[in-house]
């Protein structure tokens, strides 16, 4: 083979590799931001990366785009490895055409999302996109509507993570959104809205800046769209390696063991501490969960968002669990419209994927008001009851302290298909608390007693001696036993132990209805 040919191959790839040029790239890096090629550098293990489709270009030349070069279409795609292990990537660069998304852009995102499909590995997309290149029109919109469709296929076969490290605006949102986890930065820069300022301002009269209206803040603590936060591109990229030494490569694979080094075995006295002896009193449930996963590490997913539930990664015997927790220092850890939602679709990944749940409980209920039921609570409420009904993955429950009414069976529970249920001593499962209860089951004896309240307060007295304890459900059988918090690591480890082989199958159906 001539070397002039080879030669050609190297100096093409070379001027692919430059994108936008210098001075775009100059200014990316004077926004705090990476191009899409440090980014991948930094994401995959060195020296992994496999570019696919380098030499790929636009196929529209109208409204001068005939004049333009478009280096890979301005969005690098391909695979490589974290930690050893395949993934897929693409990263949209902003320095060429302002990552703009045309017809082979959206192309090549495409394929390599369905090479991802057919290899069965995660994939990972780094956005930074001003959204539709306006000059290809509708192809633009396949392009697309090409990658919409694949999220879906995709969903539950292969993890999906999307990185938000510039503009993502209009359609390209739902992308994000389809998939699994989204990651932005704190970069002003970093935003995310379908309507951008000036259109709100015009249809609404409102004034809005980019960052109120769809910076990190704006998603990670009040749309909920946001999962975790970094404080910069590099970070960004660790977050993402975190993020996926916890998950399978697909929905056909276990999650990866580690070696943690923590003893299965080793007790947890610090909980007995943790849990106040005043039931009213509030407590961080992060403290009890750091005490009983390996080596106290715990990814928590949504961190800024419905505080009241607690939702995570973590390892117990050096396997993923996802946990799953009310979170009394929060509204009491009632359950509401967005932590509902927030349980309800972190414990469905957890079942497409494989990934045992473990659940401590503390609720007293949902959280009551106009605004909630307005809110649709009976129907995001819903959405917990049918998670953990139509979950086939093994389920660990325990009850720490309050477990009542229909929070009692939503988060969780023996009656909706847990495996495994224990109690601490603390535990009160009943159909609502003491006080509210005597009101309504003493109502007439209170009322003709010579004194209401003293007699108000033995019955509620009475009522907590009945059921403000583990005991009357253990009795039951809806509870397997109570135990000492100081065992809690070893007794939920070896309970997935023994279901590490459970098989359960759901009824024949092409899909449930999710109360959405």
């Amino acid at each position: 083979m001539k070397k002039e040919l080879i030669d050609e191959i190297y100096d093409k790839k070379e001027k692919i590799k430059q994108m936008g040029g210098d001075k775009r790239i100059q200014k990316q890096h004077d926004q705090g931001k990476l191009t899409a090629r440090e980014r991948i550098e930094l994401l995959l293990d060195s020296g992994s990366f496999v570019e696919v489709n380098p030499f790929v270009e636009k196929r529209n030349i109208d409204f001068g785009l005939d004049k333009l070069d478009l280096p890979a279409d301005g969005v690098v795609t391909g695979y490589g490895t974290i930690d050893g292990r395949p993934v897929a990537v693409f990263a949209q660069d902003f320095t060429v055409m302002g990552g703009s998304l045309g017809e082979m852009h959206g192309f090549k995102i495409a394929y390599i999302m369905d090479f991802a499909m057919k290899v069965g590995m995660p994939v990972i997309g780094l956005n930074d996109s001003g959204g539709a290149r306006i000059q290809e029109g509708v192809d633009a919109l396949k392009g697309y509507g090409d990658i919409f469709y694949r999220n879906t296929l995709a969903s539950g076969v292969i993890p999906q993570i999307s990185v938000i490290l510039g503009p993502c605006a209009g359609g390209a949102v739902y992308s994000p959104a389809i998939g699994d986890f989204i990651i932005m930065t704190k970069n002003p820069a970093c935003y995310m809205f379908i309507t951008g300022p000036a259109v709100i301002k015009a249809v609404t009269g409102e004034e809005v800046t980019m960052q109120e209206l769809g910076g990190w803040q704006a998603h990670a603590m009040k749309s909920g769209n946001c999962h975790l936060v970094a404080e910069d591109d590099e970070e960004a990229m660790m977050l993402v390696r975190k993020l996926i030494s916890y998950l399978p490569l697909n929905n056909l694979d276990d999650p990866p063991v580690v070696e943690t080094g923590d003893d299965p075995a080793r007790t947890t006295p610090e909980v007995v501490d943790v849990v106040p002896d005043d039931p009213t009193k509030p407590y961080d449930v992060r403290d009890i969960i750091t005490a009983v996963v390996d080596n106290g590490e715990f990814l928590e997913i949504h961190p800024f968002y419905a505080p009241n539930a607690t939702v995570g990664f973590a390892r117990m015997d050096g396997k993923t669990v996802g946990i799953v927790a009310n979170n009394p220092s929060y509204f009491a850890g009632c359950l509401d419209v967005d932590s509902s939602d927030k349980i309800a679709r972190f414990v469905r990944f957890c079942d497409c994927f494989n990934i045992p749940i473990v659940t401590f409980v503390d609720v007293p209920g949902y959280l009551p008001g106009v605004q909630q039921e307005y809110g649709g609570i009976i129907r995001h409420g819903a959405k917990i009851l049918f998670a953990y009904s139509e979950a086939t993955v093994p389920m660990v429950t325990i009850i720490v302290r309050k477990a009542y009414g229909g929070a009692y069976l939503a988060m969780g529970s023996k009656h909706l298909g847990a495996d495994v249920v224990y109690a601490f001593p603390t535990a009160e499962i009943a159909v609502m608390g003491p006080e509210g209860a005597a009101d309504i089951v003493f109502k007439k004896e209170i009322a003709v007693a010579e004194d209401p309240e003293a007699k108000r307060q033995e019955k509620i007295e009475e009522y907590r001696r009945k059921f403000a304890n583990p005991f009357r459900a253990a009795a039951r059988g809806y509870i397997d036993d109570v135990i000492d918090p100081k065992f809690t690591r070893s007794k939920i480890i070896t309970a997935l132990r023994i279901l590490d082989t459970k098989r359960e199958k759901l009824p024949p159906k092409k899909h449930g209805n999710i109360p959405l």
